[in-house]
């Protein structure tokens, strides 16, 4: 059986991603004898974390470095980030799609990013999903976090607070629940998914009390969800976030739609840190990602924790394997 590849972009090169990289490839490399893996990084930031780890990139069988910058060791210092280094985040990120994009890789597995550091070099950057979306022309995906006991996606990611009223909207809402829906089928293996919408209010508006958006908007979403997706799929709500939430983590539903960044993250991370996998849906190719930030407090110390690098590699691996007995 022909190999399957993943592209790794390590993050930002100041900070753990390039320590997890090489830390869960030592792992994974032995365990999954029919993967190789094309590693994006900066050159001396991939040297520093191999030797961190007592470890040699030469050593491991399937493994090729893809060196998109050479910093000084000024620049890729661990710690926060440098403008070179945020440069070099974003030229490591944009190789490893080229690589998935071309077919030379069957998915994408990120490592943390300094969206600040990108944006301060010259690039705005909100974050991997946008980026993504943009790189692939796709118009819209959705952001979920899939842990062993949360699975969570978002109506909205990185937006200011003051402007979720206006960007919930019905179209957004509805496709949202549906690109969920899909992938829960698709790629997770469930095919009669149970999802809940939260609310974007407290209570999800107390039947308009307390704000209209459940009314004008995510029920109206909902119903046009249902409608498209058929009785194979359970929705239900709008549902307030802290029932929600509770309901899904006692294995009442299979995912939660959450309307904004930190009603999902919040509960993710609660319940699932270190194991949780970010998975950009709705592109047209599999992209998995750590749910954790680049540990600029802990990064060349050595102690940084694999497990979420590895989890993500693990779940891109499942996914490119499922694609490919589909195919």
């Amino acid at each position: 059986m022909s190999l399957i590849t993943l592209a790794i972009s390590v993050g930002c090169p100041c900070g753990i991603g390039p320590e997890v990289t090489v830390g869960a490839l030592a792992a994974l490399t032995v365990k999954h004898p029919d993967v190789s893996f094309v590693v994006h990084g900066d050159a001396g930031a991939l040297a520093d974390a191999a030797a961190l780890r007592g470890l040699r990139w030469e050593g491991m069988e399937r493994v090729r470095l893809v060196a998109a910058t050479e910093l000084s060791l000024d620049d890729r210092r661990p710690g926060p980030s440098t403008l070179a280094a945020g440069r070099a985040q974003l030229l490591s990120l944009d190789a490893a799609i080229d690589t998935v994009l071309a077919g030379t890789a069957h998915a994408l597995v990120t490592g943390p990013i300094d969206k600040a550091a990108v944006t301060r070099s010259g690039t705005p950057f909100l974050g991997h999903t946008e980026h993504l979306a943009q790189r692939c022309g796709v118009r819209r995906v959705v952001m979920m976090f899939a842990g062993p006991r949360l699975r969570t996606s978002l109506a909205s990611t990185h937006l200011p607070i003051a402007r979720l009223s206006s960007e919930l909207t019905r179209d957004a809402v509805r496709e949202t629940v549906l690109i969920t829906a899909r992938s829960l089928s698709t790629w997770f293996g469930i095919p009669s998914p149970r999802i809940v919408v939260c609310g974007l209010n407290p209570h999800a508006g107390e039947a308009g009390l307390i704000g209209r958006e459940e009314i004008d908007a995510i029920g109206p979403a909902i119903e046009d969800a249902r409608a498209a997706l058929g009785p194979a799929v359970e929705l239900v709500g709008p549902m307030g976030a802290e029932s929600a939430y509770r309901k899904a983590k006692d294995g009442r539903f299979d995912a939660v739609v959450a309307m904004f960044h930190d009603q999902a993250t919040i509960a993710s991370k609660l319940l699932d840190f270190g194991d949780a996998v970010n998975v950009t849906l709705g592109l047209p190719i599999i992209r998995t990602s750590v749910d954790h930030g680049t540990g600029a407090d802990i990064a060349g110390q050595g102690i940084a924790d694999i497990a979420g690098m590895v989890a993500a590699l693990e779940l891109a691996i499942a996914f490119a394997r499922q694609r490919r007995s589909h195919a």
